[in-house]
């Protein structure tokens, strides 16, 4: 980023206080501009530090008229769409800018975008590894928990980037070198209003990549995306990997491109057909990149998946304890059910996102020996299971209960799944603290001696 102060005396306000909002009105201050932050609720201790350090004037707990005044109104990463301040701009004309539109032209190096409904943060976070293994420089940002603002003027050669479909959302005018679309399914309907407009804020991201870039997707995902005229490969399984497809094989637990191997399953320590998904579209990405691919897959097995994302957590008399809190939406939960091996006690509940519970009947009797119900949606979970004629649930209130019912019942081969298809905000600050504290009751119920721990 050049030291010359491109927003010299502009006024620049900046929507929501939350980790990409304070970054935002860091990197404002740095071009120059004057910056304000504005946030409808309660700004954090320590977010309340930084911006006094340096120097940065806020409000909290309402919108005044002086968020109204910048010469730009940039919104920060989740900011409701329907908030009555972003009306009043429309009102008057004004345009909120996105936190991509603001920040990526700062960016050095090549952004390959990675969004989609599950498995992005370990998509990117693992083409952080690849690339990393390669031999080239990259950094992994955005939702994936660094704020896009922090890297502003730093020195990669790529930056993988996993974006939400909030930030696409505001998002106009971005240029991408490649985007990676892991998979659809219904989420955050509640944000966007409908499933449609969910999908249509994720399929932005096609659009982005500029000539000569590349999108890697789901082939059944090939309607719903609108597919620009970009080099594109499309992720199926069990089909011939010549062309334009990623293939992976079932039989030969490989994955395929250009009629040549891609790595074997037995290379990683992930687990779960899904994440197989995940590594096949990350390797796909380095190729496309002319990357040192040989050093990359050598890599595979030295990366661990992101934590609460399928992540064992101990292997006990034969049992697998698997930690997915990420797993906050009924496509993920299915995700999980249906790709690791095995019969399920799966823990189910929190707080719901208004999807249908009733599409969680098959996966459950296909895959799961019981559930156990928690959280406020427990009640709401029981009668939809009990409409679909599944019945092998019982309502246990809370997640020490649901640990150690689930450990009293599990037989050796068995796997105790924590992918509860619900938020953590009934009982629980994030998915991070429900998914650490079902390991801390794993620890407790599963017993000291334990075969594996990871």
């Amino acid at each position: 980023m050049s030291d010359e102060k491109i927003l010299d005396g502009a006024k620049v306000t900046v929507l929501g206080a939350g980790v990409s909002g304070v970054s935002i009105a860091l990197l404002a201050q740095k071009l120059g501009a004057e910056a304000f932050i504005s946030d409808a609720g309660k700004i954090s201790t320590s977010s309340i530090e930084t911006l006094d350090a340096a120097r940065i004037q806020y409000e909290q707990a309402g919108h005044t008229e002086r968020a109204l005044r910048g010469d730009r109104i940039v919104v920060g990463s989740g900011f409701p769409r329907n908030a009555p301040i972003i009306a009043k701009l429309y009102e008057r004309g004004i345009t909120p800018t996105g936190e991509l539109d603001f920040v990526l032209p700062h960016i050095g190096g090549k952004v390959i975008g990675v969004t989609g409904s599950n498995g992005k943060t370990t998509t990117t976070s693992l083409l952080g590894h690849l690339i990393n293994a390669s031999g080239a420089k990259c950094a992994t940002a955005g939702n994936i928990g660094s704020p896009i603002a922090d890297f502003a003027g730093a020195d990669y050669d790529y930056i993988a980037l996993e974006l939400s479909s909030f930030q696409l959302h505001w998002a106009t005018s971005i240029g991408l070198a490649g985007a990676i679309v892991t998979n659809l399914a219904p989420d955050h309907i509640d944000w966007h209003g409908s499933y449609n407009g969910y999908v249509a804020a994720k399929a932005k991201i096609l659009s982005f990549v500029y000539d000569g870039g590349f999108c890697v997707l789901q082939r059944r995902d090939t309607e719903s995306l609108a597919v620009p005229g970009r080099k594109t490969r499309y992720l199926e399984w069990d089909v011939p990997s010549s062309g334009d497809a990623i293939s992976l094989s079932a039989p030969e637990k490989s994955a395929f491109m250009y009629e040549s191997q891609l790595f074997c399953f037995d290379e990683t320590n992930l687990i779960g057909a899904h994440n197989m998904e995940n590594i096949a579209m990350a390797m796909a990405c380095v190729r496309l990149l002319d990357l040192d691919s040989t050093a990359a897959r050598s890599s595979l097995g030295s990366y661990e998946a992101p934590p609460h994302r399928c992540r064992l957590v101990v292997v006990k008399n034969g049992v697998r304890y698997i930690d997915d809190s990420k797993g906050t939406n009924i496509a993920a939960s299915v995700t999980a059910m249906s790709s690791i091996e095995g019969p399920h006690i799966v823990i189910l509940g929190g707080r719901g996102k208004g999807e249908d519970y009733s599409t969680l009947v098959e996966p459950l009797k296909k895959h799961a020996k019981y559930a156990m119900l928690i959280g406020e949606e427990s009640h709401k979970l029981a009668g939809e299971l009990s409409k679909g004629g599944y019945s092998d649930f019982a309502e246990v209130g809370d997640m020490e209960s649901a640990v150690q019912g689930a450990s009293a019942m599990a037989r050796p081969g068995d796997s105790i799944l924590l992918s509860p298809a619900c938020t953590s905000w009934d009982a629980y600050n994030n998915y991070k603290e429900r998914g650490d504290h079902f390991a801390v009751l794993v620890m407790r119920y599963a017993g000291e001696a334990n075969d594996t721990v990871r």
